[in-house]
């Protein structure tokens, strides 16, 4: 039977992080993934992801993202892979909404840089939106989007070089704490482990029953369009909030002509699924709920369709992240539910467990995360 000091159970972003943390501090860790690394079916695609500094969903996310934007600067030095695209977020919305009232008092607690706007100097500086009069904009220089597919290389290829092994296309269908040693049960076989991470997204309230009803899967819609390439020379990243809800929009990298603006509505039906069977065919009106914001808040970038996929958000109820060990179990931690905001902060979570996996307990803030909140 082999023996690890750490088995990772899915090696999306999270669990990719952590893999490589681990194996830089020299523990023999294996990352187990029922599909590819980087595959379609769960959260972790969709080539690019937004990365912002003031966060609106609170302020104690903005420690971990300072945390988070050095270790992506890391990531790129260590790969000699680009990640982390700046190009400044434009955050849109009624003043008294979630979005511009959470943005501005993060902004403001952490004295980050940002600039607020009127709709009339948003307009005029953005002419490919359309706003109310009443409607303001909040300006962060340090908002852009990361890269994904080239991330899931970096994080892999320094894992393996350091030591770690990845298995591809295995099951892990049993997690049991027996003692001082963990057995994790997969299609080929039985592995032994001191510790072991689960970071399986939305397979997580199948492969650990306990955590069910703190956890819902949803299935989410993201598409990309073709304005023109004068509609989205120097746009920088968008969030707008409008009586169509939270959409945001990541535009293609500086240069590139053919690969159209990414939109999406976030939480789109909130529709609760099954990650096995839901459907993944986009339909007329999934792309009829993004189109909906374009056509009255952004008619310059509501272009031709040119791509559609879905993708998965594990949800817990107060849209928080879940890091925490197992109840009863102490050598196993669960790092999953990341609520749809999670990719931007791989690097530090994949740290934090790194941290956990060792000894236990981290230097970051993680209590906001505890299982125990749900009682």
């Amino acid at each position: 039977m082999a023996r690890f000091d750490v088995v990772i159970c899915g090696l999306g972003a999270m669990g990719s992080a952590a893999l490589e943390h681990l194996a830089r501090r020299g523990v023999r860790a294996l990352g187990i993934e029922r599909y590819a690394p980087g595959h379609d079916r769960g959260s972790s695609h969709g080539r690019t992801r937004i990365i912002r500094l003031g966060y609106y969903e609170h302020s104690s996310y903005v420690p971990l993202l300072r945390r988070a934007y050095a270790l992506w600067r890391e990531l790129e030095v260590a790969s000699g892979i680009e990640l982390l695209h700046i190009t400044g977020i434009l955050e849109i919305g009624p003043p008294g909404g979630a979005l511009v009232r959470g943005t501005l008092a993060s902004s403001q607690h952490h004295q980050l840089p940002h600039e607020v706007l009127s709709a009339s100097e948003l307009m005029q500086r953005f002419p490919q939106f359309k706003m109310p009069a009443d409607y303001v904009g909040v300006l962060q220089p340090d908002g852009g989007w990361l890269a994904v597919d080239p991330a899931f290389e970096a994080w892999l290829r320094l894992a393996r070089r350091t030591g770690a092994e990845v298995r591809s296309g295995d099951t892990v269908h049993a997690i049991e704490q027996r003692g001082s040693v963990v057995h994790v049960r997969t299609d080929s076989g039985v592995v032994e482990a001191a510790c072991v991470i689960v970071a399986a997204g939305a397979w997580t309230p199948s492969l650990l029953p306990v955590l069910a009803r703190h956890v819902r899967v949803t299935r989410e819609v993201m598409a990309w369009f073709d304005p023109g390439p004068s509609a989205i020379e120097y746009l920088p990243v968008f969030m707008l909030e409008s009586r169509h809800g939270i959409h945001y929009g990541i535009p293609p990298p500086r240069g590139d002509v053919t690969g159209g603006i990414k939109v999406a509505k976030h939480h789109h039906r909130n529709q609760t699924v099954d990650p096995d069977s839901c459907d993944r065919v986009v339909s007329r009106e999934d792309e009829g709920l993004i189109r909906a914001a374009l056509a009255d808040h952004a008619p310059g970038l509501n272009g031709r369709l040119l791509a559609a996929k879905t993708c998965l958000y594990t949800m817990t109820p107060d849209g928080d992240f879940l890091i925490d060990c197992l109840p009863g179990s102490p050598r196993i931690f669960v790092a999953s539910a990341c609520s749809g905001h999670g990719f931007k902060f791989a690097p530090v979570i994949g740290e934090i467990l790194a941290d956990l996996a060792m000894s236990g307990e981290t230097q970051h803030a993680i209590a906001r995360f505890r299982l125990d909140r749900f009682g």
